[in-house]
């Protein structure tokens, strides 16, 4: 323990300079898993064979000649060199070209799977049951921490809070998961506990879904005689178990909204009805009153009477006061205006000039305000208060 030793940077530094070395141009086949294109553009994946896998990455540069879009099933063989990443002390292969080899083999074995369930009728129309439409309890198969089954609760308690959801704890993914989803949709048959259930889980990649594609959870699905929703990942993906379903959901979320659609719709024409009601009442209630209104007279003409005249006496009064206090206002602007107006006229220069003053300007259009500015010779521009007289300066004073 005491000879040299090594950084684990220098360590990684090695192996990096080995790898990358003896790895600078490979060309490998496999199938895609766990593919994942990033926001800066870039994809990742993995490829992998019946006894390991490897991570490998496409930049968006490369991928822009690409003629297909990579997806997790599919059979490719890529071009590429060995990369180590030194900070997670990890490698990959960085791809330079990919081409479609196969569909792979799990789509494959989906492909054969389904065709020969469907040669047996469970995926024929004619089985699927309808849903109900105001199913009283709501039974979910499906992980009980998964986003999945928060999403169907906060949507059914938000949209249908009526109704009873029991959640059916089962694995989504895993060796296990398959058998157990099966025995869930056979329990919640034979103890009947509820009237619709929702088979499904969130989001992932294809071997994630697997489960679902399973044929004992495809036949538990056809064989329920509860209606069973499907509800597998995100809108793109799909499972075998979707076809078997009484209804394919495209999330989970649209599972919970597809069931409480009913009570929406009645939510809805309830509330309408009620305000309906409300105004029926209110016009109704209306006419009453105006039915009520001339029965004994003479009572009212007293009350209304005793409310009234003060007021009428105080608006007197106060129309009095408003039009004396206008007036009086009318008056005083009245006199200021002609003093202003007094004040205009005597300093207009229309004035002035009506009482034979005259504006002289030199050629420039410039007013002359002094004898100095003027030399013999120049031209003068006279405006009296109509036209204009053109002169020469012959002598200045």
């Amino acid at each position: 323990m005491n000879g040299k030793h090594l950084t684990v940077s220098e360590l990684t530094e090695q192996i990096r300079l080995n790898l990358e070395g003896s790895f600078s141009a490979v060309i490998v086949e496999g199938e895609v898993s766990n593919c994942r294109p990033a926001s800066s553009g870039h994809l990742y994946f993995s490829l992998k064979d019946a006894s390991a896998k490897i991570d490998a990455v496409m930049f968006k540069n490369r991928l822009r000649s690409l003629t297909f879009e990579p997806k997790d099933g599919m059979l490719l063989r890529v071009r590429g060199s060995l990369s180590v990443y030194a900070p997670r002390g990890t490698y990959s292969i960085v791809c330079e070209e990919m081409e479609v080899v196969g569909a792979g083999e799990i789509l494959a074995m989906l492909e054969k799977r389904k065709q020969k369930l469907a040669a047996e009728g469970l995926f024929d129309t004619e089985r699927k049951k309808p849903l109900p439409r105001f199913p009283s309890t709501v039974g979910v198969i499906s992980s009980p921490t998964g986003a999945a089954v928060r999403d169907i609760l906060n949507i059914l308690t938000r949209r249908a809070s009526g109704i009873k959801v029991i959640i059916l704890p089962a694995p989504v993914q895993g060796e296990e998961a398959a058998s157990l989803i099966s025995a869930r949709i056979r329990q919640a048959n034979k103890w009947h506990l509820a009237d619709v259930l929702i088979v499904g889980r969130g989001g992932g990649s294809l071997e994630d879904l697997l489960s679902f594609s399973d044929e004992e959870v495809v036949r538990a699905v056809a064989q329920s005689a509860i209606p069973v929703v499907s509800a597998v990942g995100h809108e793109i993906d799909w499972a075998l178990c979707d076809f078997s379903a009484d209804l394919r959901a495209p999330t989970p979320s649209a599972a919970a909204e597809l069931i409480s659609e009913n009570f929406c719709t009645i939510m809805e024409s309830v509330q309408k009805i009620a305000e309906n009601f409300i105004h029926i009442m209110q016009t109704r209630l209306e006419r009453a009153r105006l039915l009520l209104k001339p029965f004994d007279p003479q009572d009212m003409e007293y009350h209304f009477r005793s409310i009234l005249q003060p007021r009428l006496i105080r608006l007197d009064d106060a129309k009095e006061d408003l039009i004396n206090a206008i007036a009086e206002i009318s008056s005083n602007f009245r006199k200021r205006i002609e003093l202003a107006s007094a004040v205009i006229e005597a300093g207009s220069p229309l004035a002035a000039m009506q009482r034979g003053f005259s504006v002289v300007t030199d050629s420039t259009g410039k007013v002359i305000r002094n004898s100095a500015g003027v030399k013999k010779g120049d031209m003068l521009c006279i405006r009296p208060l109509k036209g204009k007289i053109h002169a020469v300066a012959e002598n200045i004073e």
